[in-house]
């Protein structure tokens, strides 16, 4: 019997209903608390105390957000045209995990999406999960089991929708790595139409998503959750093999067992009978748009794990913010409830979800992807009646109540009057920036 790491405590987190996470009314920011302030406050701590972990992507990472919008990035010098006053407002590090200066980004990924969007579709959200064990195993093996998990959701919608609806499938796929504890829990959500194009070139035409039986539906339906959920795990457990096969995957300190041939069939064979988390979401009534749902997964494009909205506090080293306490899988009613850690552990588990470098998060499949996505929307509008042109895109307006890093007059903070730029210095590099006296006392670059 071979013992592995503990996984990390995990409960399965299923947005509500059209994937649009639904907090308690209580929720709310608290003033003065932020996210990257208390990232600031901790990360030396952390990594002091946790050496180990801090790979150089976690290190460089830190420093960026701990210099966001400070002197050491340059920026712009405004003065007021009443009281004369200056205020300085700095540069943003511009890196993809800051709480602070994503909002750019996200709003350009869901712009980008919306043109995918073609009304009189309904579009489905459909979540892969990994197992426990696997979330664990992924810490050590970021890059090959995110990539892994990408690959097997996309192969078995791809063929579940073939075999049972007969048409060309498409998605939009946005990794998240966290549960609302901060946990390790790698799941994928994707947003699928439920029609397309005839894959039947013989008798081409458009297909929208039935049950076999072909008997109406109370609710739309894409495919078998069922049937998807096996075929799902049938692709992860070959891709573990292949990774292990060709000697990708990291198999060293606690899990150096698994080199035993033996001992690797073992732990392969608990997930045959284990229950995998696949499930999907039809939009819960007729006037659930789809852009909700892609407006869902836009909100943890960029960022991070959690946002300021959730925090409660912040006093004696503890950080205490918003976390459901249950979900339909796991026996609790879903809502939210003050949850408490260390201020250090809650920045070891904020840099549990920092990616691998040049790692791509969000992808697009299928009919969705650069290399058939224009073919596909003009297919899409030839059999939707819209002979001109492709379909136009559903009203999918990104919310911009988040700071979005585009050039604006500001106003005077002490008399709001405007104000007008008088100096401005360019962003430096960051290897400049790591080579002064701004650096990072805790930072290391070897």
């Amino acid at each position: 019997m071979i013992v592995l790491p503990s996984p990390p405590s995990a409960a399965i987190a299923c947005p509500a209903a059209a994937g649009i996470e639904k907090l308690d009314e209580t929720v709310s920011s608290a003033p003065g608390l932020s996210v990257a302030g208390i990232l600031k406050r901790y990360a030396p701590l952390y990594l002091q105390k946790h050496a180990a972990q801090a790979v150089p992507q976690v290190q460089s990472t830190l420093a960026k957000l701990s210099l966001c919008r400070t002197r050491a990035l340059g920026g712009h010098v405004y003065r007021c045209r009443g009281c004369q006053s200056e205020t300085p407002l700095y540069n943003s590090c511009g890196d993809r995990h800051c709480p602070q200066c994503s909002g750019a980004k996200r709003a350009d990924w869901l712009d980008s999406t919306s043109e995918l969007l073609v009304p009189g579709v309904t579009y489905f959200q459909v979540v892969f999960t990994l197992p426990e064990e696997l979330a664990a195993l992924s810490l050590g093996n970021r890059r090959e089991i995110y990539n892994l998990l990408f690959h097997s959701a996309w192969q078995a919608l791809r063929d579940q929708i073939a075999l049972e609806q007969g048409f060309e499938a498409a998605a939009a796929m946005v990794l998240h790595t966290w549960n609302q504890k901060l946990e390790a829990h790698p799941h994928v959500h994707a947003l699928v139409p439920g029609g397309g194009p005839s894959l039947d070139r013989s008798r081409p035409g458009w297909i929208s998503s039935r049950k076999r039986s072909g008997k109406p539906s109370s609710t739309p339906y894409l495919v078998d959750a069922k049937e998807l959920r096996k075929r799902y795990r049938e692709f992860v457990l070959k891709g573990l093999v292949q990774l292990r096969e060709r000697e990708k995957l990291k198999l060293e300190g606690d899990w150096s067992c698994l080199k035993e041939q033996a001992n690797w069939d073992e732990w392969l064979g608990r997930f045959e009978n284990k229950t995998w988390v696949s499930f999907i979401q039809a939009p819960p009534n007729e006037d659930c748009r789809p852009e909700h749902v892609a407006k869902y997964l836009a909100r943890y494009m960029t960022g991070g794990p959690i946002s300021d909205r959730r925090l409660i506090s912040h006093e004696d080293g503890k950080v205490q913010f918003w976390a459901r306490v249950g979900d339909q899988t796991g026996g609790g009613d879903g809502r939210s409830a003050p949850y408490t850690l260390s201020g250090i552990e809650f920045a070891r588990r904020w840099s549990m979800h920092i990616l691998p470098k040049g790692f791509t998060k969000s992808r697009r499949y299928g009919g969705f992807s650069n290399r058939h996505r224009d073919r596909y929307l003009k297919e899409c509008a030839a059999w939707m009646n819209s002979q001109d042109e492709p379909p136009q895109a559903a009203d999918a307006k990104p919310d911009r109540d988040e700071p979005s890093d585009e050039d604006t007059v500001p106003t005077c903070p002490h008399c709001d009057e405007e104000m007008e730029l008088i100096r401005w210095s360019s962003k430096p590099s960051w290897s400049d920036v790591m080579s002064s006296r701004y650096r990072p006392w805790w930072y290391r670059d070897d």
